[in-house]
C-alpha cells in the first residue's frame, strides 16, 4: 500500500472497478490521496470474487486510515442509480451485483456506487483545472466509458442507466464490442481496440517492430503496449495504429459536441497517458467534423487534471456526498 501527503477536510474510500485494475484509495475532500492499493481484476470477475477483492482492499484501507467516513466506487458497467446494483457489464462477468448493499453490510460504512465514468467525470468537474457545468468526460481505457456533467451535476437518466457514451455508433459496419453491438466507439477507440490492431499488424508483418518487441520484450504476447512502446522506437506502423485510434475518438468526440453545447471535452483512462500520439489525431478528426464552426464556439479537448486518479478520487467524492447528505439525489 503507497502512501501520499495527508489532505485537509473529511476522508473516503474510493474504490475503481475497470475491465484490467481494481484500485481502492483513501481520498480527501480536496481531491488529495492518502494512500492505495492496486489489483488486477481477474479473468473471473463475477459479483462474488469481486466482492472478496473490494472488502480485501478496504480492509487494508481503513486498517490504516481508520477517519474515513464513507465508501465509493465507480464500476464498470450499467448500475442502477441509487440502490448501487450493477446490473451488466461489457468486459467484466458481474450481473446483477449488489455492491452497495455487501459493503455496507461488511463494513457498517454509508456506501455509494456509480458508473465509473461518472464519478471520473465528477472529479473533473468539481476539482479539475476549471470547475465546469457543461462537459463530456470519455475514459479511453480498456473500453471507452462516459460521463455527463449537464448544469453542474451528473446527467444519469431515470435509473441511472443513460449516458453510455462509449457506445454510441461510429462506424455500423465495424468490429463487434464487447457489448454484442457492432462499430460503439469503444470497440475502434479502446485499448482494446489497439491490441486488436496491434495483433493485425503483427500479423501481417511478422519482421515488423511490433511483432520483434513482442517476441523480445513480451513472451510473444502483443498488446496495447507494444503498440505504444513501438512508437517510441517511431515506427511508423505504430504511430499510423494511433492516428487511427484518435481518429476514430475525434468521430466520437464531434458526434457529442455536434449534439451539446460544451464548455470541455475532458479526456482521461490509461491511454492518455500517450499524449498527442491520441490527443492530436483526436482534435483534428473533431474540428473536420465539427457542426457550424463559423457560429459555434469550437470545444476545447484536453486531459484530465487527475489522469488515471480520477476514477478513485470521484468515487471517493460521491461517497462523502452521500455521507454528508444522508441520501443521494438523482437526476
Amino acid at each position: 500500500m503507497s502512501e501520499h501527503r495527508e489532505p485537509h477536510g473529511d476522508h473516503a474510500i474510493g474504490l475503481d472497478i475497470g475491465g484490467t485494475n481494481i484500485r481502492g484509495a483513501v481520498v480527501g475532500d480536496d481531491g488529495t490521496i492518502l494512500a492505495e492499493v492496486s489489483e488486477r481484476t481477474p479473468e473471473t470477475s463475477d459479483g462474488t470474487t469481486m466482492t472478496k477483492i473490494l472488502l480485501g482492499i478496504t480492509e487494508q484501507l481503513y486498517a490504516a486510515h481508520p477517519e474515513v467516513s464513507a465508501i465509493g466506487v465507480g464500476a464498470a458497467g450499467i448500475v442502477e442509480w441509487p440502490a448501487g446494483l450493477i446490473r451488466w457489464a461489457p468486459n467484466n462477468s458481474y450481473r446483477n451485483w449488489r455492491v452497495r448493499d455487501e459493503l455496507e453490510e461488511a463494513t457498517g460504512l454509508p456506501a455509494t456506487v456509480d458508473n465509473d465514468a461518472n464519478v471520473a467525470a465528477l472529479a473533473e468537474a468539481r476539482l479539475g483545472r476549471d470547475h465546469l457545468r457543461e462537459m463530456v468526460f470519455l475514459t479511453v481505457g480498456t473500453g471507452v466509458g462516459g460521463g455527463l456533467v449537464l448544469g453542474g451535476v451528473i446527467y444519469r437518466g431515470p435509473t441511472g442507466r443513460g449516458g453510455e457514451l462509449g457506445h454510441i455508433i461510429v462506424a455500423p459496419d465495424g468490429p463487434v464490442c464487447g457489448c454484442g453491438n457492432r462499430g460503439c466507439l469503444e470497440a475502434v477507440a479502446s485499448g482494446t481496440a489497439l491490441t486488436r490492431m496491434a495483433r493485425e499488424a503483427a500479423a501481417a508483418d511478422p519482421g515488423g517492430t511490433i511483432a520483434r518487441i513482442a517476441r523480445d520484450e513480451q513472451d510473444g504476447h502483443v498488446t496495447g503496449q507494444t503498440a505504444t512502446r513501438a512508437t517510441e522506437l517511431g515506427d511508423p506502423t505504430a504511430l499510423g495504429l494511433f492516428a487511427t485510434l484518435g481518429r476514430w475518438l475525434g468521430i466520437g468526440i464531434a458526434s457529442l459536441a455536434n449534439m451539446l453545447e460544451l464548455e470541455a471535452v475532458v479526456i482521461g483512462g490509461g491511454l492518455v497517458t500517450t499524449g498527442d500520439l491520441l490527443l492530436a489525431p483526436a482534435r483534428a478528426a473533431y474540428l473536420d467534423h465539427a457542426y457550424a464552426r463559423e457560429a459555434r464556439p469550437v470545444v476545447e479537448v484536453r486531459a484530465g487534471t487527475f489522469g488515471t486518479d480520477a476514477g478513485v478520487v470521484g468515487a471517493a467524492l460521491l461517497g462523502l456526498e452521500h455521507a454528508h447528505d444522508g441520501e443521494v439525489h438523482a437526476r
